[in-house]
Formats: structure tokens, C-alpha cells, sequence
């Protein structure tokens, strides 16, 4: 692992108590907008990179954002678990988002379950955000969750915004491991007052 990125407990056993592994976590994605339907509670969401289905039905949404400015991220839990979220860009692929993070596990009763997890600390090319919304007491109600996500500048016409929630003391999913995720589409066009940043990939031609 990088040696700049630090590992964080996104799960505190002092504070968290242990949920069974059959408890699911969902959240929907709000803002941007999703590039596919989502249902009251956010599914489809277990598989990666995106979360869809062979039925998702495509948003056909797309974001425009200037590069170099920041893009307003807003997600609403529907239904609780403790952990916290990680933003992360693709250029040109969606192979190129990155894995899952690195997650520490225990052995339950019915197999694996998640402790806590890597959070990159500052964040790496192509994670723009992590450790986002560390929460680990349920809220009376489902909580939705706001922040201003800096985007390089760079040109995109079709960049994906992913989204993950890296759920803690959670069961092992299959598919989805310990996150869920989600993805918006973005058409990014780089700011030509600010430098090109340095580190992306080049956008291929339309």
C-alpha cells in the first residue's frame, strides 16, 4: 500500500455495537444525478463499479461541471449502517475507477465480516474523496448527507463520478463485498484560466 495512505478505523469496536450480517445498508444518490434509475432506497447498488443490473434502466443523465471547481455531492442513507463514503473519477473507462477499499475483517457466526477499512489520506488519482460522512450511531431517522467535492481540471466529455459506501460491521455481499455503490456521469470541460492537472488521462477523442 502507498505509503501516503493512511489507515483509518471506520469502525470504533469501543463505540459500534455488532449488527447481524443480514442487516443491509442502501443510499441513494442524489446529487448528481445517478446515470441509472434508482428505486426508494437506492437499489440497484451492490454490484461494482456502478451498481447496475442486466435491467437497470439508463438515466441518460449528464452532468456538466467546469474543471477545477467543485460539484455538489448529496446522498441520502435510507437505511442505516456505520462506515463512511469515497468519491473517486474515470476518465475515458470505467476500469479505471479503483477496487473496493482494503477492508480488515473478523469471523462471524455466518462468515466474514467487515471491521474497518483503508481510507487514502489525502486521496490518490483517481480517488478524489474519502473518509466522507464517518457516522457510527443510528440516526433516529435516514439521514441524508452533503459536501462540495473538488474536481481536477481536466477535459472529459464523459467522465463517471463513483460513489461508494464502505459499510462496517456488515456481512460480506455477493456481489458488492462490504460496499455499495453508485455513479453519475459528468461532462467536464477544463477551466483554460487554471493549469491542466497533472497525473490524469488524457481524454480520448470523441
Amino acid at each position: 500500500m502507498n505509503k501516503s495512505i493512511r489507515v483509518l478505523l471506520a469502525a470504533v469496536a469501543a463505540s459500534v455495537s455488532v449488527v447481524p450480517a443480514s442487516v443491509q445498508a442502501h443510499f441513494k444518490l442524489l446529487e448528481p444525478a445517478s446515470w441509472i434509475a434508482e428505486d426508494q432506497r437506492g437499489d440497484p447498488q451492490k454490484s461494482a463499479p456502478c451498481g447496475a443490473t442486466p435491467t437497470s434502466t439508463p438515466s441518460e443523465a449528464i452532468t456538466k461541471v467546469a474543471g477545477g471547481s467543485k460539484i455538489h455531492l448529496k446522498v441520502l442513507e435510507t437505511i442505516y449502517h456505520p462506515g463512511h463514503y469515497r468519491v473517486a473519477l474515470s476518465v475515458n473507462s470505467r476500469n479505471e475507477l479503483p477496487p473496493d477499499p482494503y477492508t480488515v475483517e473478523r469471523m462471524g457466526d455466518r462468515g466474514p465480516i467487515s471491521v474497518w477499512a483503508a481510507i487514502q489520506s489525502p486521496p490518490q488519482i483517481p480517488v478524489v474523496a474519502d473518509g466522507l460522512f464517518q457516522h457510527y450511531t443510528r440516526p433516529a431517522a435516514p439521514q441524508t448527507y452533503e459536501a462540495d467535492i473538488q474536481l481536477p481540471n481536466i477535459t472529459c466529455p464523459k467522465c463517471t463520478l463513483q460513489v461508494i459506501q464502505f459499510m462496517a460491521e456488515h456481512g460480506y455481499n455477493q456481489p458488492g463485498g462490504y460496499s455499495y455503490h453508485h455513479c453519475a456521469d459528468l461532462a467536464i470541460t477544463a477551466d483554460p484560466a487554471k493549469p491542466i492537472e497533472k497525473g490524469w488521462p488524457a481524454a480520448n477523442p470523441s
